[in-house]
This record gives C-alpha cells, sequence and structure tokens, in this order.
C-alpha cells in the first residue's frame, strides 16, 4: 500500500467519522463538469443554519503528458486562487504547486509554495507561506509492511524559531487501521481505529484528549452500512449525546441526494437539533 501524507495516517477513521454527514449545513449544492479540451469545473453552493450563504467556481485544467494542472477559483468572498502544480516532470514521485490568492477589496495578496515527495516508503510534504512571516512547515511518514510513524514541524523564518510540532504512529492495512497522534505541540492526544467488516459494513471510534485542559476524553463512535450499489447509511455518536444519522443515494447516474439530521439526546426539549440536505450533479 502507498505511504499515506502525514494528515492521512488515521484517515479512514476520520472519513468514516467526518464526511458525508449532511446536518453541518442547511443545504449544500454541487455541479461537476468537464469539457472536451481537458478542463473540469465545479460549482458549490452552502447555506449554513444561521442562513448564511456562500458558494465558488472551479475550473481545472490538465495536461497529462507534461503532468501539469491549472486550478483557477473564485468565491463569494471575492477571493482570487491560481494553483499551479507539476508532477513527476523534476524527478519521480515528486509534486510542486505554487498557490496565489488576491483580494481585490482589500488588495490583500498570498503566495505560497508546497513540495510532495511519495515513494515506496517515505511520504514526505513541505508547505512554506511566502508573505506572512515567511514559514514553513514540514512534515514526513516512513512505513514499512503496514506499519507508519510521522513527525511534523512548523518553523518561522523571521523569528527563526519553531512554532509547532507533532508526531504520529500507526498500522493500516486494507481491512484496518490504527493510528496514535499527538498534536498541538505534543499535548493533544488522539487514538483512533477503523475496520472493514465485509463489503457492507465499516466501523470505526476516535479518542481525543488535550493535556492543557485537563478535560473529559472525547470519544466518537461511527458505522457505515452499504444498503445497495447505490446507497449507503451512516450513524455517529458521540461522548455527549449527539447522534447524527445520514443517507445517500444515487438517483440516477449523474444525480446524487444526501440526507442528514443530529439530535442532541441530553435536549431533546430545546431546538438543537439540526438537518440538511446534499444535491450533487455530474455531467
Amino acid at each position: 500500500m502507498a505511504i499515506p501524507n502525514f494528515a492521512d495516517i488515521a484517515k479512514q477513521a476520520n472519513d468514516l467519522i467526518n464526511k458525508d454527514f449532511y446536518h453541518q449545513s442547511a443545504s449544500t449544492f454541487e455541479f461537476k463538469g468537464n469539457t472536451p479540451n481537458n478542463v473540469a469545473f465545479k460549482v458549490t453552493g452552502k447555506s449554513t443554519h444561521d442562513k448564511a450563504t456562500s458558494g465558488a467556481l472551479e475550473a481545472k485544467y490538465t495536461d497529462k503528458p507534461t503532468g501539469l494542472t491549472l486550478t483557477q477559483t473564485w468565491n463569494t468572498a471575492n477571493a482570487l486562487e491560481s494553483k499551479v502544480e507539476v508532477k513527476d516532470a523534476l524527478a519521480k514521485g515528486l509534486k510542486a504547486e505554487g498557490l496565489f490568492a488576491f483580494f481585490p477589496a482589500s488588495q490583500a495578496k498570498g503566495a505560497k509554495f508546497n513540495l510532495h515527495f511519495q515513494q515506496n516508503n517515505f511520504h514526505g510534504r513541505a508547505f512554506f507561506d511566502l508573505l506572512k512571516g515567511p514559514t514553513a512547515n514540514i512534515d514526513a511518514v516512513v512505513g514499512d509492511k503496514g506499519f507508519l510513524a510521522g513527525a511534523s514541524a512548523g518553523y518561522d523564518v523571521t523569528k527563526a524559531a519553531i512554532t509547532s510540532y507533532a508526531a504520529a504512529v500507526g498500522y493500516t492495512c486494507p481491512s484496518y487501521n490504527l493510528a496514535v497522534t499527538a498534536t498541538d505541540n505534543l499535548s493533544v492526544f488522539g487514538a483512533s481505529f477503523y475496520q472493514k467488516v465485509n463489503s457492507q459494513v465499516e466501523g470505526g471510534c476516535k479518542a481525543v484528549w488535550n493535556s492543557k485542559t485537563g478535560s473529559n476524553v472525547g470519544i466518537e463512535f461511527a458505522g457505515k452500512y452499504r444498503i445497495d450499489p447505490v446507497s449507503f447509511a451512516k450513524v455517529k455518536l458521540n461522548d455527549r449525546g449527539i447522534v447524527a444519522l445520514a443517507y445517500n443515494v444515487l438517483l440516477r447516474e449523474g444525480v446524487t441526494l444526501g440526507l442528514g439530521a443530529s439530535v442532541d439526546t441530553q435536549k431533546l426539549d430545546q431546538a438543537t437539533h439540526k438537518v440538511g440536505a446534499s444535491f450533487t450533479f455530474e455531467s
């Protein structure tokens, strides 16, 4: 199996617990399409439970022979973002990214440069913010026979000081994943477990403890059931008694509907519950 990047050491459990729960927004809309000249475009829109709306338009051009990808995004906050990616052109397994942002209203600008390097037993990344600091964030993961170990660090060039660091270990195979992480300067500890029981059932849990606040351990459990080839259902429960439910179905080719709800079982008589819907169209 390919070595994951540092942020993805616990990806299977994180995706099971966090993705496809549609109650987090009142409604979301996404339309994806492709043009004959290799341009993929995506239009997204979101309405929050506070009735705030936002949206974005993205266009991506890929030239596979050269490994070049150009992405342009414009959102309702009037932010223009451009990304240039070059993969495997300089060295096998190396991807270089340039990200540029411009905010016309404030004339603010952003410029970042990222590197991703992946080999059979190694996955390293470096992120450089050229206009703020400048700062650098570097992480790396090594692995062998399913065992993983990684670390990350942030560095402020102006202050000549390390600003953050984290570490993680894990074990992954096609049917399950275990991970232990220590983030926020080794003060927030997490442990996660994910298992694919069979082709229909997945389950996982995650526990987090913050040593700075001395708070209780936060625990989440989640499960996914593949009902049939075009639909699935998910459920999530945390230690605060909040239950989340989700249902996803492919209505017809290119049209997907997601429905979700969240219920606070400790406040059933209060208006703390949430529902949401998601619509995805692909052409």
